[in-house]
């Protein structure tokens, strides 16, 4: 299996600076590529666990967004619509006529909808894990509030500081989500996250205001958080068992994606058990599920393709 630290880094220029990208690359020529975009205080090293499972059937392309870990120094304007443009950009630089399968988790979720949306012949499939789909909200509620109680808690801990690097762990440690299911693949994760401070602290590398805004856009702009209804590609939508904290109550379960207004002729669900919103992109079967699901629509594609040139070729006989 592919060892999740044999990856090339590349620099993309994007408008406001260089935007960091992992890559992950195929074994064979002529592979799928997926690229993909992480949750909104995470970053690239978030899909360790599914380049391993990929195992060289598939390039991965990752970014860290914005505003996070190596990107950290780009300039604004920040937002969905610039995240998934810098999805395109990592593509344009794999090969001008590249396309791929968008991948997203969490807030990720929807930057791959967006990107798709806007670039259809680029992305042509679509692969949302615990993210990407709207909830529905009152007709009469406080944007500020509703903003705090999704965001608020990420936020926060932006402000905080470590002593050091293994404190910084620590805390993450214990954590309800991580308490048990601790692994390699996420030391190395948060430690991209890492940002030293001169008086020999740390802290989160995320800039707060970039979080806030790109989490005001996914709860309060209807084209982003609808992007994925727009969609006209097969959709894998793959969906933890446990919440944010563990909690039995999941972000999504069967109820809430019958009521999402999804078009389910094009899109294909998968629970994964004995997982929750940050554990289903890690080792295991969420990963394995999310890998398979990318090869998947990668080769629902091509035989699209081929479809849209056999029929010429049958005319003729």
């Amino acid at each position: 299996m592919t060892d999740f630290r044999r990856f090339e880094e590349i620099q993309v220029p994007v408008p406001g600076g260089d935007l960091a990208v992992l890559r992950w690359p195929a074994a064979e020529p002529g592979a799928p590529v997926a690229v993909a975009a992480h949750g909104i205080t995470a970053n690239a090293l978030a899909w360790a666990s599914v380049a391993e499972a990929l195992d060289g059937r598939a390039t991965l392309l990752a970014p860290d967004l914005r505003g996070r870990a190596y990107s950290r120094d780009i300039a604004g304007p920040f937002g969905i619509r610039y995240d998934a443009a810098d999805l395109l950009a990592a593509l344009d630089h794999e090969g001008a006529q590249t396309a791929a399968v968008a991948v997203g988790h969490s807030m990720g979720g929807f930057v791959a909808a967006v990107a798709a949306a806007l670039n259809p012949d680029r992305f042509p499939a679509v692969v949302a894990i615990d993210g990407g789909v709207a909830f529905a909200v009152p007709e009469s509620f406080d944007p500020d509030q509703l903003l705090e109680e999704m965001v608020g808690p990420a936020i926060r801990k932006l402000s905080m500081r470590f002593p050091d690097g293994e404190a910084y762990l620590d805390f993450h440690r214990a954590h309800p989500s991580f308490a048990g299911h601790w692994t390699p693949q996420l030391t190395a994760y948060l430690s991209r996250d890492t940002l030293w401070h001169p008086d020999g602290t740390v802290s989160s590398s995320c800039r707060e205001e970039v979080i806030r805004e790109d989490g005001r856009q996914i709860l309060l702009d209807p084209e982003v958080n609808e992007a994925i209804k727009a969609l006209r590609c097969p959709i894998a939508f793959i969906y933890a068992q446990r919440g944010i904290l563990n909690e039995p109550q999941a972000l999504y379960d069967e109820a809430r994606l019958a009521h999402a207004g999804l078009d389910h002729l094009r899109l294909t669900a998968k629970l994964i058990p004995d997982t929750n919103h940050y554990t289903v992109t890690g080792p295991g079967a969420g990963a394995e599920a999310i890998a398979e699901a990318v090869l998947q629509q990668a080769a629902l594609q091509q035989a699209v393709l081929q479809q849209t040139v056999e029929p010429q070729s049958e005319l003729n006989l």
